[in-house]
Formats: C-alpha cells, structure tokens, sequence
C-alpha cells in the first residue's frame, strides 16, 4: 500500500462550474478516508481526479511519494469500486475475479492463486462456480470489490459502493467492508452521502461543501467539535439543533432561553445536540414548549418542541416508555457543558460556559 497527497486540487469545467476549489487530502498508509457531503459538493469529482478519469484545472496528485497528476489512469496503480458492480454477466464468480489479471498477462497458476487468496478473505469460495445473477446484492458487492483486491494497488478508490443494497444488506456490507479493510491494511479513499457510513467507517472523515473540505478529522471530532454550522447540521443523526440568539454583558438570549455565554457579543448562534437535552415538567428547565410531534424511533422517541420563536421545532430524544402526549406543554433542560456557540459567520467559538 502506499500514501495518498492530493495538494491545492482545482477543478473547473467549460462550463465555470467550479467542482474541487483548492483540496488538500492526505491519505496515510493504511488509512480509510472518507468524502462525505451532499450532492454537488465534489466528492465524486475528487475520486475521479485521483483516479485520472478527470484532469484537474490546477493541482497535484501524488501517490507513494509519485507525482501521477498527468499520468493515464492505467499507470496510477489504483483500483476503483463503483456503485455500480459493473461485472461480466456470463462469466462465474471465479472469471470476473480473474480477468483484470489475464487482460495483464499473468500466468494461469498466478491468476488461481490470487483468486483463491481473494475468495478466501472475501468468503467467496462456496460460490466462484456461480455467475452474478445467481448471487446476493452483498455478494456481487464483494465481487467487485474483490476484483480490486485481486490487483494488490497501491490505493483503493470506492466511490458509494454500497448505495445499490437495502438498508439492512447495507450495514451488514459496510461491517464486512471495514473488516477486510482492517486485515488488509489497505490505504482506501472512501466517498460517500450517508454520514452515518462515513461516521462508522472511516479512520478520519473529510466533510464537503461546494468543492471544498469543511473539516476533516476523525468522526469522534467531527460529532463533538464541529468547525462550523454546516458540520455541525450535516454530522450526526437526528441532526443538531441550531439556535439564532444575541449575546450581550455575557448572556445570550434566544426566546425565553438565557445561558451563559463566554466573552463574546452580538448576533450568534446556539448548537446543541438532540440526546444532550432532557424533557421535564413545564417550569423546571431552560425554556417551556408545546409538543408538537412524537416519531416513534425504536428505543427512543423523537419530539419535536415549538418553543415560540422563530426558529424551526427543538429536537429531543426522549425514551421510548416516556408517557408523552402531543399538543402538552413540557420543559425542557440543556446539559450546559454541551452547548456549542458559533458566530454570526457560522464558525465555531467554544462550548458554551457551564
């Protein structure tokens, strides 16, 4: 395996439509790296850069310490796992592993023996005699992604590789993925919408926004210390809670909320996540709600509290045996020491003072 060092990446089509505005990635040996954010950001548009489908406007690519920017894709030694399994229909299980390995020329016991190799890790063995139509939407994924494996690359680029299965395939899929990952020690950059993919499979997770990374850091990071509103609207479900107040002589003020503010003044914003707020009864919290919605979660409830202002319902997770009914007036409790501030920009200032 090797690393990946993308600098300063732009990518701007005829159009003007700027795609990638300046990226710096660094990819380590062994490291998976997720690209998530919504459609448009340019996460796609990065895997196609690093895999040499697209050129760059301006920018350098670098894998295993080799400039490949202006390399052809063939000669970059990455292997790509598209959302679609694109694989040979009428060849079994066993010829499509091989294939990229007879198109380079390798002899038949090498091919058998890398094939068997990759079956073995992948769980493939019981079916190389099958064709795809005859397998599972997990097990075509692990074709694919075997068929990658089976080249031994320096990086592996999966661009949504599991968007095509079911939600319960999907996470079974996306553990298999990590473990394979795991006993590879294989270098892979991952791009993905679902940030709960991202959140659960990444060592590190680089968050986007149109063409550019918001914040990239571990997924632990990104869900306590969002960099900015953005991060913190999109990491995390249900999503966080976001606030408008002003702030003045230490105090900032949203409706009949007043918490205790560090050194700062004017227009910001309060951020606080879901779990981290307790329902009690009207007058002994923070701030007095009518209960609007109750979403049934599993384990947990959903409820949606109109706190009078302007902003969009407060979200709180409550235990699935609370008695709660919908249209009463509830109180509602913020654990202090996990309130964010960001300001009038959106950037992250601190926690808020307990």
């Amino acid at each position: 395996m090797a690393t990946l060092h993308v600098e300063q990446l732009t990518k701007i089509f005829p159009d003007g439509t700027r795609a990638n505005d300046r990226v710096d990635l660094d990819v380590a040996d062994g490291e998976l790296l997720v690209l998530v954010g919504p459609s448009g950001c340019g996460k796609s548009t990065t895997m196609r850069l690093v895999a040499g489908l697209d050129r760059p406007t301006a920018g350098t690519i670098a894998i295993g310490g080799r400039d490949v920017t202006a390399l052809r894709p063939q000669d970059r030694d990455v292997a790509m796992v598209f959302q679609s399994y694109a694989l040979y229909p009428h060849k079994t299980v066993r010829d499509n592993l091989g294939f990229g390995l007879r198109m380079r020329g390798l002899d038949r016991d090498e091919i058998a023996r890398k094939v068997a190799d990759v079956a073995r890790i992948l769980e493939l063995e019981p079916v190389l005699d099958r064709k795809p139509r005859a397998l599972s939407g997990g097990q075509r994924q692990r074709v694919a992604l075997g068929r990658a494996i089976v080249r031994s690359p320096q990086v592996f680029l999966l661009d949504e590789p599991l968007s095509n299965l079911d939600a319960r395939l999907r996470v079974q899929t996306r553990t298999e993925l990590a473990r394979i990952q795991r006993r590879l020690a294989a270098t892979m950059l991952y791009v993905t919408h679902d940030q709960e993919e991202a959140m659960t499979l990444g060592d590190r997770v680089a968050v986007m926004r149109d063409g550019r990374i918001e914040q990239l850091a571990p997924p632990l990071e990104l869900y306590n210390r969002p960099a900015n509103t953005f991060v913190a609207g999109f990491v995390g479900s249900p999503a966080m809670n976001l606030m408008p107040c002003a702030v003045a002589d230490g105090v900032a003020h949203a409706g009949e909320l007043a918490i205790a503010m560090p050194a700062l003044d004017g227009a910001a914003m309060l951020g606080i996540r879901p779990p981290d707020i307790a329902l009690v009864a009207a007058g002994l919290g923070d701030a007095n709600g009518r209960l609007e919605v109750i979403e049934a979660l599993g384990r947990d409830l959903l409820c949606h509290i109109d706190l009078g202002t302007a902003t969009a319902d407060l979200r709180v997770l409550a235990p699935a045996d609370a008695e709660l009914r919908e249209g009463e007036l509830v109180g509602v409790a913020f654990r202090r020491e996990r309130l964010h501030v960001f300001d009038s920009d959106g950037r992250r200032v601190t926690r808020a003072a307990s």
